[in-house]
């Protein structure tokens, strides 16, 4: 399979964030979706988000699309939300709701930025990030709230499913470009030694694998637990970088934000694997690359993190959130060979299908 090597290239990950106050999103909460409230603004890397609360204790988030966004894509995401609302209505992800005049995305025009707004469920409780000791059971449970998503959204399509987005796996060849923005010389190694085998193991596969429609950011900012009962899961939020993809590429990018220390760095995962296995089981050619897959996210991230700082430094601490988990994580994989690290997640998945 030849390789993608095209440029980096993607708009809303280069550009800044578009710029709109307090007012300006209160004054469009209010005028064209009926929401008179408080209003405190979100941190968010393409999107500006604004949380409202009004008076009856109805909390909302007004979502204002970059103006360079497509809108059909944000069509893509709207109509995935309401696709899974109907294929699992109990499933927890974030809802979209629609404006006065009953479209659920409009245009709106802030000091000449044309951008398109929404407005979505908000859901109070703990982001995950902020749960310090992640026990089994909420590891378990979002794995099965993953498998309920990819199985809500297997039968869902949309005419920009296709769309092209550099946070999209098929891709992580083009990453390469972006090396020199990692300044350790042993970490620059460390990365292209998982870029090059994701290039020799998993991205030969893909053609022969299930694709369909997946989230692809299921990171501990997007999941929202119950703050006295954190492993129960209350939001799946920010449909953002879903793309059409390897089935497999949205498990692996979740579980990578699941792994634990350097010593037993799998485990962790593994569990969360078991339980969205049981839920929508994986095919062995998925079992035999989720390993690759994992490492490879950690690499994304990594690069494309560094990449974004550099460009954007006055949003630097969000953007590189992840990243110290990451280079421990990825470490963490670099003392495992690969086939330690398959037989592991394949045990994991064979002892929860005869559980």
């Amino acid at each position: 399979m030849s390789l993608n090597t095209a440029p980096v290239h993607d708009h809303l990950l280069e550009v800044a964030p578009a710029h709109v106050s307090l007012e300006q999103a209160a004054t469009i909460a209010a005028e064209r979706f009926g929401l008179h409230g408080a209003t405190h603004r979100l941190a968010g890397e393409r999107d500006l988000n604004f949380r409202i609360a009004d008076a009856d204790g109805v909390t909302r988030l007004l979502k204002l699309s970059h103006p360079l966004e497509d809108p059909q894509v944000v069509d893509f995401q709207n109509s995935a939300l309401r696709h899974i609302q109907r294929a699992d209505p109990d499933l927890p992800v974030q809802r979209v709701f629609p404006a006065l005049d009953g479209f659920y995305q409009l245009s709106v025009e802030v000091d000449g930025q044309l951008m398109l707004a929404r407005l979505m469920s908000f859901v109070d409780g703990l982001p995950l990030h902020r749960v310090a000791e992640r026990s089994p059971v909420l590891r378990r449970n979002l794995g099965d709230a993953l498998g309920r998503l990819d199985r809500a959204l297997q039968d869902f399509s949309h005419p920009a499913s296709g769309h092209e987005l550099l946070w999209d796996m098929k891709h992580a060849s083009r990453l390469r470009r972006l090396l020199p923005h990692i300044d350790e010389v042993d970490k620059r190694a460390l990365v292209e030694r998982f870029l090059d085998n994701f290039e020799q193991q998993a991205l030969p596969h893909f053609p022969k694998l299930r694709a369909q429609v997946i989230h692809n950011d299921l990171n501990p900012h997007n999941v929202i637990v119950d703050e006295r009962h954190p492993e129960r899961i209350r939001n799946i939020l920010d449909f953002g970088d879903m793309v059409h993809a390897p089935l497999v590429n949205d498990l692996a990018v979740a579980a990578a934000y699941q792994l634990g220390g350097v010593d037993d760095p799998l485990s962790p995962a593994a569990e969360f694997v078991a339980a969205y296995h049981r839920r929508n089981p994986l095919l062995p050619d998925e079992q035999a690359i989720l390993a690759d897959l994992i490492a490879t996210r950690l690499v994304m991230t990594l690069c494309i993190t560094a990449w974004r700082a550099s460009l954007h430094p006055e949003n630097r601490d969000y953007i590189l959130r992840n990243t110290d988990h990451a280079w421990q994580s990825l470490q963490g994989l670099a003392g495992l060979s690969r086939l330690q690290a398959q037989e592991q997640l394949a045990k994991a998945c064979q002892e929860e299908s005869h559980a």
